[in-house]
């Protein structure tokens, strides 16, 4: 089976505009891409009413996944009250056990929204919960090779991006997906369209590709353990 890389996000824009050129850019080099939201973001829209906005949501990011060649997961915490405690951890937990991946990308934690931090700290109790064969759960252990953290507007607090990574091959796909959903373009308030859109341009200017996201790697991964600098 292709490795598979596991995008968790808080809402179902956050995954697909932050980390959906990521996933799809996996996806192109032959692996298996995933996207895991832990709630609906249904009380992100105005007018629309949150149980209509949510199945909206949903709608848009099965669309948008199948666009890219993704498949898709939900959990089912209230969007603005995702939680922080062990049993959500777990749940997490459950389905990278479940899907495997050899890949994990999510919120940095410098955010200034309590769900993307959340997310940010229930993904790093996960991953260590995920890889203890000690830990009984429905599925054995799986320990995750490498996780990155997404760039992403409201994350940007101490967000260090060290891997620039080329998404010109994927970036037309990446906007007809994101373009599924009603935020995108621009009906919740934010200019998502022009400032991801305008991002992936920058960020391909100073890593040297015609499109680019830039990625925070753990600070564990960059590590080295070294006898000698010869």
């Amino acid at each position: 089976m292709p490795d598979t890389i596991l995008a968790i996000a808080a809402h179902p824009g956050d995954a697909l505009f932050t980390m959906g050129t990521t996933v799809a850019q996996h996806i192109r080099n032959g692996g298996r891409g995933v996207f895991l939201s832990l709630s609906l973001g249904e009380r992100g829209h105005k007018t629309i009413p949150p149980k209509e906005y949510g199945e909206m949501q949903r709608a848009a990011t099965e669309k948008a996944a199948k666009i890219l060649g993704a498949e898709t997961a939900f959990l089912t915490y209230p969007d603005a009250e995702i939680p922080l405690h062990d049993e959500a951890s777990f749940a997490v937990c459950d389905a990278i056990r479940q899907f495997k991946p050899a890949l994990v990308v999510t919120h940095w934690s410098g955010s200034w929204h309590k769900d993307h931090q959340n997310c940010h700290a229930l993904v790093r109790d996960a991953l260590f919960y995920a890889g203890l064969p000690a830990i009984t759960r429905e599925r054995p252990a799986h320990s995750v090779g490498k996780l990155f953290f997404a760039e992403n507007w409201e994350d940007m607090t101490n967000f260090q991006p060290d891997t620039y990574l080329d998404i010109s091959a994927v970036y037309d796909r990446w906007l007809e997906a994101c373009a599924a959903f009603p935020m995108w373009r621009g009906e919740t308030g934010f200019r998502y369209h022009d400032y991801y859109r305008s991002l992936a341009v920058m960020r391909g200017c100073l890593g040297g590709f015609q499109y680019a996201v830039a990625l925070m790697s753990d600070p564990e991964q960059r590590s080295a353990r070294v006898r000698s600098l010869l």
